[in-house]
């Protein structure tokens, strides 16, 4: 079958392609940055979501349409997500329809919860995003979802936790250089709260499984082993036999603080990071362990999987510079470079 993946260049997308051309699929990315070390026998389209014609172009002969292309929340692209998120996407999924795809999977994200609730979110938990970012994001799943409704295209919605495994970077970029440099790292509020990630390659486990299956369908995906945030973080630093410190910053004074720089703009946590780091979140993954799906990694695994690549290719990532894939380049830390030095 041949599969077009958007946002193909993406830390998610490019996995996603990477991993069908391993079992033998056609793939075929579209994105508006293009990966140096994209295999070549995976074809690649250089355009933007909210380009009508280039998407309908690339979209001929297409039997399965995999949609990551997004503006994330670290970008603080403001109309931008809107653009991007809601009417690029209700693009891809009109485009598809056209052409007849058996299947659509559509990635999404946690923030579509808002500020998480007590305990675990499942897909019963209320939809209330609080930030542009989230609001833009479940309005990009009801169009998407109305559109497939509509003909009849069997719809996956994943909604993962976030992302770690090796090469990924912006905001976990900040916590492996800080505590690499043995600087203090910053919770708010206590930090013992139950904080939930994914790594990459179970996400991808997953994402294949419900790709075979057929099953319709939202997925909420996280692992199933992890502990609170603090203690976490707490764990990495001894790992890397840093002298960081895990210090708690007071809940109303930073999320103040934090917003007032982020209106400033010279900070790079945008209101989706300031407005829910102190909130415990996770996901019932009961529904996908029933499934046949088992994670291989903890929280403490991928944390220093993550941790050890990024102090193996910190000088290659300086090169980089922020023209990749926001979760695959480096973060510009703005008013935090200098929080670093007094830390």
């Amino acid at each position: 079958m041949r599969h077009l993946i958007t946002g193909g260049s993406g830390f998610v997308g490019n996995l996603v392609a990477r991993r069908l051309r391993e079992r033998g699929e056609e793939v075929r990315i579209l994105d508006i940055w293009e990966d140096p070390s994209r295999p070549r026998d995976i074809e690649y389209v250089n355009c933007s979501v909210t380009n009508r014609e280039a998407v309908a172009s690339a979209m001929r002969g297409v039997d399965v349409v995999h949609h990551h292309a997004a503006l994330v929340a670290q970008t603080n692209a403001g109309k931008g997500y809107w653009d991007v998120n809601v009417e690029g996407s209700r693009i891809v999924a009109e485009e598809a329809a056209k052409v007849g795809v058996r299947a659509f999977i559509h990635t999404s994200t946690t923030a579509v919860f808002g500020i998480p609730p007590d305990g675990p979110i499942t897909n019963a938990t209320p939809t209330r995003p609080v930030e542009p970012y989230g609001r833009s994001k479940l309005a990009g799943e009801h169009v998407v979802d109305e559109i497939c409704a509509r003909h009849d295209i069997p719809l996956i919605t994943i909604r993962p936790r976030a992302t770690l495994g090796g090469g990924r970077l912006g905001i976990f970029q900040v916590l492996f250089e800080w505590i690499h440099e043995n600087r203090n790292v910053y919770v708010i509020g206590s930090g013992n709260i139950r904080f939930q990630f994914i790594h990459a390659i179970d996400l991808m486990d997953f994402y294949m499984l419900a790709l075979d299956s057929g099953r319709a369908g939202t997925y909420n995906v996280g692992t199933d082993e992890f502990g609170t945030l603090r203690g976490d973080l707490e764990a990495l630093v001894r790992y890397a036999r840093s002298t960081s410190k895990v210090k708690s910053l007071p809940e109303g004074l930073a999320i103040n603080a934090l917003r007032m720089l982020y209106w400033m703009r010279v900070s790079p946590l945008v209101p989706w990071h300031y407005l829910t780091y102190h909130k415990a979140c996770y996901f019932d993954v009961q529904p996908l362990l029933a499934m046949g799906w088992k994670p291989r990694y903890s929280n403490m695994d991928m944390l220093e999987e993550s941790y050890d690549w990024f102090c193996e290719n910190e000088e290659r990532t300086k090169r980089l510079g922020t023209s990749a894939s926001p979760h695959r380049a480096p973060l510009k830390q703005g008013v935090l470079w200098v929080v670093k030095r007094l830390s």
